[in-house]
């Protein structure tokens, strides 16, 4: 479903080069709100990453795939129930269907390439912005995630077969492959209406 959004403020934090999606007027968004985002997407990424590592260890890619595809989702709705934020992620290509970008996260992202290729670190892309969202004041966040090079191994352009295989099996219609390290893997998206 299609969203109509209309801008009301956006939030600029120079050190952070954040950069306007409209030329609407910008006028700040409280701190309070980016930092809680921060927070939210510390927890969400730590616990992911939390169930990620072990997995790793004992079963290679294969078993993180599965992490992915079982556990994911439940604790991005375990953090959004403790957090009162909707939390999710996407890409420009996503693994997961049901996280494809909508259009405001679309632009989100083409602006996190456009920064990351002027030479902005990818670990430091972030961006927030308070929209009008079918007649309610939504605040949205946006996080780059960057690839290391252990993300290669399910994200990467050369992979095992039967990390390749489990893809296929889990997602059959998989874009997330042909990352570089360092590359801009997706976003950490974020939002709460008030």
């Amino acid at each position: 479903m299609k969203t109509s959004f209309t801008i009301i403020s956006v939030l600029l934090i120079p050190t952070l080069a954040l950069l306007s999606l409209s030329s609407v007027a910008a006028s700040p968004v409280p701190e309070q709100h980016l930092q809680e985002a921060r927070a939210v997407v510390k927890s969400f990424s730590g616990q992911l990453k939390g169930a990620l590592k072990p997995a790793m260890k004992s079963g290679g890619p294969v078993s993180a795939i599965q992490v992915c595809k079982h556990q994911a989702g439940p604790i991005a709705d375990n953090v959004s129930a403790q957090s009162d934020w909707q939390v999710s992620r996407t890409s420009l290509k996503v693994r997961n269907e049901g996280n494809q970008a909508d259009e405001w996260e679309l632009l989100v992202l083409q602006k996190f390439e456009q920064r990351k290729s002027a030479g902005e670190d990818v670990n430091a892309i972030e961006y927030a912005e308070l929209i009008v969202s079918d007649g309610k004041s939504v605040y949205r966040y946006m996080k780059a995630i960057p690839t290391a090079d252990l993300c290669l191994k399910c994200h990467g352009d050369s992979l095992d077969s039967a990390v390749s295989a489990s893809l296929k099996t889990l997602y059959p219609n998989d874009q997330a492959v042909g990352f570089n390290s360092g590359d801009i893997r997706g976003a950490f998206s974020l939002k709460r209406s008030f």
